[in-house]
């Protein structure tokens, strides 16, 4: 998964160390190991993360659900979680599943096992009321950036990096300054989800990043874009000149 951030949380370096080569083989983005609660709390909150992996114990007390019981009780920051423990205690697990983690997975760990629960808790968590998944199940969008499902993985796309959207028939042409990306998906029903303070529609086939605008030549019905990209402006859509502040 390409860019997804990982916070891991794993006392034991050796451990750490062999799921982190895993987790970056695969085009995870480990942005830190945490090696107890405190340290962990602390980076979740200075990070920024996407999913979690967490062992239940940390230096012999199961600190790993008290801090997932510690970012659920915050339904604002929540973000997915994945225990990795060794432990076979029936109440240890009773507890654990009281925080509804994604998967509940037991050491050492199987590198496919990791790999399917990372990415299957990633799905379920953004396919929330509050975020959209395609008619394709290819792309799932939140409030700062969506994911967008290339071959067997999700990758993450910053909503700030799209310089515009664009119809062709089904499908609609994501284009970012590094990459195109085509997904399965109406540009009325991806409008409706967008902030329409930033993201304008400039013709029936066309959604411009207005941020991302160089130069509008209403004359020719033109917009110029970042990365001299180009995107059409219909008579029916240049109400966008009005949201434009101009000097004369």
């Amino acid at each position: 998964m390409d860019n997804v951030n990982v916070l891991v949380v794993e006392d034991t370096p050796a451990e750490s160390d062999a799921l982190v080569k895993v987790l970056e083989t695969n085009n995870y983005n480990v942005i830190a190991v945490a090696r107890d609660f405190k340290n962990a709390l602390q980076l979740f909150y200075a990070k920024s993360v996407d999913i979690i992996v967490l062992d239940i114990f940390l230096n012999g007390n199961p600190e790993g659900i008290t801090f997932a019981e510690a970012i659920n009780a915050n339904p604002s920051v929540a973000k997915p979680f994945v225990f990795l423990t060794s432990s076979t205690d029936r109440k240890i697990f009773e507890r654990a599943k009281l925080t509804q983690p994604f998967s509940y997975l037991m050491k050492p760990f199987n590198e496919l096992e990791i790999l399917y629960a990372l990415e299957m808790a990633v799905e379920k968590f953004y396919n929330q009321p509050d975020v959209f998944l395609s008619e394709n199940e290819n792309t799932i969008i939140s409030k700062d950036y969506l994911f967008i499902k290339k071959g067997k993985s999700l990758k993450k796309v910053l909503l700030n990096d799209i310089i515009f959207i664009e119809v062709e028939e089904k499908y609609c042409n994501i284009i970012t300054e590094n990459e195109k990306f085509v997904i399965l998906i109406s540009l009325t029903k991806i409008s409706q989800l967008l902030d329409d303070n930033v993201f304008k529609k400039t013709h029936r086939n066309f959604i411009v990043n207005t941020q991302k605008i160089i130069e509008i030549i209403p004359g020719d019905n033109l917009i110029v874009l970042t990365g001299n990209h180009k995107a059409t402006l219909s008579d029916t859509y240049k109400s966008i000149l009005k949201t434009v502040r101009t000097l004369k």
